[in-house]
């Protein structure tokens, strides 16, 4: 698991390493193990390292014996045995005992072509000296991050927006219909970012960019096309899904290092929980997090329950909102775009605690929207068939926005204002793009898989815990597995008002007797009671004189926005937006000369931006 980054010269210059090393210095916390840069031709490659496979061997840059290839990877190849096993016959390498050396022995073998058979989460970089060709790739899921941006003399990329901010020519500018889509969806999703001039590389996609910095765009592997539908009854689908869970556990829990767990007490950590038992993890370090002084249930009991089942050390973190919330500056500027997530807070917490003892832990993200688990995958046929014609496109779905009409017409700026009402496209243009024969299940589960899975769960996932130099493994999203979860029949996915049908049963003879009749109760953060009448009342006026809050909305109207939430009327997520785009802006657009630590009051990283 590592940072990368680094660019490519139209001009045939070599790259100017002071520009490197600022870009390297913005990754430090994405690899404190090992760092490195290397000078291709016009090529430049950095990269932070957390040595995680080949403690020893895994130094990167890493070139071709001939030198001619160079590749800096972030993430993990899982099936790195097995496949440099199959390369051997075609094409022997020196042995270099790490995952990463992979990828250039499939290069060596397949070319451009390797990429379909890695098995894992990455992103990566690979220059081609011969060829004059610099490849850019992101896994199947986007699981692991990756941005670029084109400048008049090159073209940059970086695993965080943060580090291609020292090559931009002016201050970032903020891109409008990300900021819009932040606001009324929770994140941005698609190419563009929140930062104008900067994309992403997406899911499943690999940019390749020639010596004239023309760049083409190749998807080399969607949820859509990997869909194979098979008839299966529900003896055989439990049967396939225990051959693949099993297949895909091994691969992941290979690791030099020791690993643990985050457990939330619902069903997708206990089922790694059980997954991981039955390949003999051991009595590894598990994590759960709850709340004090706050009217929030929380699973925290659940948790216990199941890491005493299987034997875990168990470790678990009691929170108060005011200590919670404290990590809110730090949250924003690991998470890099914006994104309105409560649960990047505890789950930053979490990070940090499990970072003092280990560098990976497991983690539940993608059972949800593999084995249909959300509520709104689910709803009542009137509600489907009313919001569908209220909110034509996606049948329905996604159609609500996050914040209320009302504060929508009075917070939002000329700027904001003057955009046309597409913040919902992406959603409708995933919907549209599912074929035909598709249920209305398969599109919902598809829909999440392009846009709120890489562009805001797995956002989370990446930043909270690289912001500590731990990696997170999330074996519920191998690509093997959405494939099978998106193949089933509904009726195996969901029954009655129950989701995940066929994990369920598969976990149910494996954990505590009654365990999964317990009420889903998700992950809840107490906004509401920290975000209360004395903390808005600080926040407002401050907010009112923010520099960043007065460009791109009508601050006239935070007086009423403040009342309202300070008299229990909502205001909630408007007021929390607000905070968080101010700090953002500050860290991203201002460029605060500090690095939050994770525990600031959050009012001094508004109070002096007016």
């Amino acid at each position: 698991m590592c940072g990368i980054a680094g660019f490519i010269r139209a001009d045939g210059a070599p790259p100017e390493p002071d520009q490197l090393a600022a870009m390297r210095a913005r990754l430090a916390h994405r690899g404190p193990d090992d760092q490195g840069t290397v000078v291709l031709g016009p090529v430049g490659l950095a990269q932070t390292r957390l040595s995680i496979i080949g403690l020893e061997s895994g130094h990167q840059p890493m070139l071709s014996d001939d030198g001619q290839w160079a590749l800096v990877a972030n993430g993990e190849i899982y099936n790195y045995p097995e496949l440099d096993a199959t390369l051997a016959r075609a094409m022997p390498a020196p042995a270099r005992g790490s995952d990463s050396a992979t990828i250039l022995h499939a290069y060596a073998v397949h070319g451009a072509e390797a990429v379909a058979h890695l098995r894992g989460m990455y992103a990566f970089a690979l220059y081609d000296h011969g060829e004059r060709r610099l490849l850019l790739v992101r896994d199947r899921l986007g699981i692991k991050p990756l941005f670029y941006i084109r400048l008049p003399d090159r073209v940059a990329f970086a695993s965080e927006l943060k580090a291609l901010l020292p090559l931009l020519p002016a201050q970032p500018e903020v891109h409008a219909p990300a900021l819009r889509q932040f606001l009324l969806q929770q994140f941005s999703t698609g190419r563009e970012t929140i930062i104008a001039g900067i994309e992403r590389v997406l899911p499943g996609e690999m940019l390749s960019i020639d010596a004239d910095l023309r760049i083409a765009h190749h998807r080399y592997w969607s949820p859509r096309e990997a869909l194979v539908p098979a008839p299966l009854d529900a003896e055989d689908a439990a049967q396939a899904l225990d051959a693949l869970l099993d297949q895909v556990m091994r691969e992941h829990m290979r690791a030099d290092v020791p690993y643990g767990l985050f457990l939330s007490g619902g069903l997708d950590s206990a089922t790694l929980a059980a997954a991981l038992a039955e390949h003999g993890a051991g009595r590894i370090r598990s994590f759960s997090v709850g709340w004090r002084g706050t009217r929030m249930a929380d699973e925290l009991d659940g948790a216990r329950r199941i890491a005493d089942w299987f034997g875990f050390e168990h470790h678990a973190l009691t929170l108060e909102p005011a200590q919670v919330f404290a990590r809110l500056p730090h949250s924003v500027w690991a998470a890099d775009d914006l994104m309105r997530d409560y649960a990047c807070l505890p789950t930053s917490v979490l990070a940090q605690t499990a970072a003092t003892s280990l560098k990976v832990v497991f983690s539940g993200e993608g059972g949800d929207e593999v084995f249909a688990g959300y509520r709104r995958y689910r709803p009542a046929a009137f509600e489907r068939l009313g919001k569908g014609l209220l909110f034509p496109g996606s049948g329905g779905f996604r159609t609500r926005p996050q914040w209320s009409p009302h504060w929508i017409r009075r917070l939002f700026g000329a700027r904001l204002r003057a955009l046309p009402g597409r913040s919902r496209q992406p959603f409708v243009d995933a919907w549209q793009s599912a074929p035909p024969a598709w249920t209305d299940l398969q599109r919902r589960q598809y829909t999440d898989l392009v846009t709120a899975l890489p562009d805001n769960l797995l956002v989370k996932t990446d930043r909270m815990l690289m912001a500590f130099g731990l990696e997170g493994r999330v074996p519920l999203l191998d690509h093997r597995l959405v494939a099978f979860g998106l193949a089933l029949p509904d009726g195996l996915k969901r029954r009655g008002r129950t989701g995940k049908w066929l994990l369920r049963r598969w976990a149910a003879p494996r954990l505590p007797a009654g365990h999964l009749d317990r009420p889903k109760r998700g992950f809840h953060v107490p906004v509401a009671d920290w975000l209360n009448g004395d903390n808005a009342a600080r926040i407002g006026p401050l907010l009112q004189r923010h520099r960043g809050v007065r460009e791109w909305f009508d601050s006239d109207a935070i007086p009423a926005l403040v009342a309202a939430r300070r008299a229990g009327r909502g205001g909630e997520r408007e007021l929390f937006g607000l905070l968080q785009f101010a700090i953002w802006y500050g860290l991203f657009v201002e460029g605060a000369p500090a690095r939050p630590r994770p525990d600031e009051d959050v009012l001094d990283w508004i109070a002096d931006a007016g």
